[in-house]
C-alpha cells in the first residue's frame, strides 16, 4: 500500500512537470491581481488585504485542485482499479492536492507581503492559519473533483456541489484571519479551529466511505 501510494504521488508529480502551463497560469494570475491591485489603490487597508488574499485562494484552488481527479482519462481508472485500492487512490491524491495548495499559498503570501504589504499582526498565527485553509480547500476541492469525475466527467457538479461545502469554510478562515489582523489578543478563536478541522476530518471521512462506492461504478 505504502508503495502505490508513493508511486502515485510521483505520478502526480511528473503529470504537472509535464503540463506546466497550468502551473504557470495559476502564479500569473495571483501576480497579475496583485500588481493590478497595488497599480490601482496602492496597499490596501487591512480588510480589504485579508479579503483579496482569501479570493485568490479560492480561485488557486478551483484551477489546481479541482483537475485532480478530472484529469484523468476515464480508461485510467480501471486500470487503476485493477492495482491500488480505492482509498490509496484517494489519500495520493489529497495529500497531492494539499502539498501543491500549501505551496502556492506561500507563494501568494510572499507576493502580497511584497507587493501589498503585511498588515496581519501576529504573523506566525496569519500563516498558521493560511496553511490550514491551503489544507481545507484542498480537502474540499479533491473530494468534490473525486464526484464529478466519478459522474461521467460532468465538471458542473463543482459547482453545485461546491458552494454549500466551501462558503462555511471561507467563513470560518476569514473569521480566523481576522483574530491575526487585530492588534490586540482575541480570545475564542479556538472554538473556530476546531470547527474548522473537525469540517476537514468529515470530509475526508465521507470521501473514504464514499469513494470505494463510486470507483466500482
Amino acid at each position: 500500500m505504502a508503495s502505490s501510494f508513493v508511486s502515485l504521488v510521483k505520478k502526480d508529480l511528473l503529470m504537472e512537470w509535464r503540463q506546466k502551463h497550468a502551473l504557470y497560469g495559476v502564479l500569473v494570475y495571483v501576480g497579475a491581481t496583485v500588481f493590478v491591485v497595488y497599480m490601482m489603490n496602492g496597499q490596501p487597508d487591512t480588510k480589504v488585504w485579508n479579503a483579496l488574499f482569501w479570493l485568490s485562494q479560492l480561485f488557486v484552488a478551483v484551477n489546481s485542485m479541482a483537475k485532480s481527479f478530472l484529469q484523468e482519462h476515464p480508461h485510467r481508472f480501471r486500470y487503476y482499479y485493477t492495482i491500488v485500492k480505492p482509498t490509496t487512490f484517494l489519500l495520493a491524491k489529497l495529500t497531492y492536492s494539499t502539498a501543491l495548495m500549501v505551496v502556492m499559498s506561500v507563494i501568494s503570501l510572499l507576493l502580497y507581503a511584497l507587493m501589498l504589504g503585511w498588515p496581519p499582526m501576529h504573523s506566525t498565527l496569519y500563516i498558521t492559519i493560511a496553511l490550514t485553509g491551503s489544507l481545507s480547500l484542498s480537502v474540499v476541492f479533491t473530494f468534490l473533483s473525486a464526484i464529478a469525475a466519478r459522474a461521467q466527467q460532468n465538471s458542473s457538479l463543482m459547482a453545485i456541489l461546491g458552494f454549500p461545502l466551501v462558503t462555511p469554510v471561507l467563513m470560518i478562515l476569514s473569521k480566523l484571519a481576522a483574530t491575526a489582523l487585530q492588534p490586540i489578543y482575541m480570545p475564542g478563536w479556538w472554538n473556530l479551529a476546531i470547527v474548522l478541522v473537525a469540517l476537514d476530518l468529515l470530509i475526508i471521512m465521507l470521501g473514504v466511505i464514499l469513494f470505494p462506492f463510486l470507483w466500482q461504478e
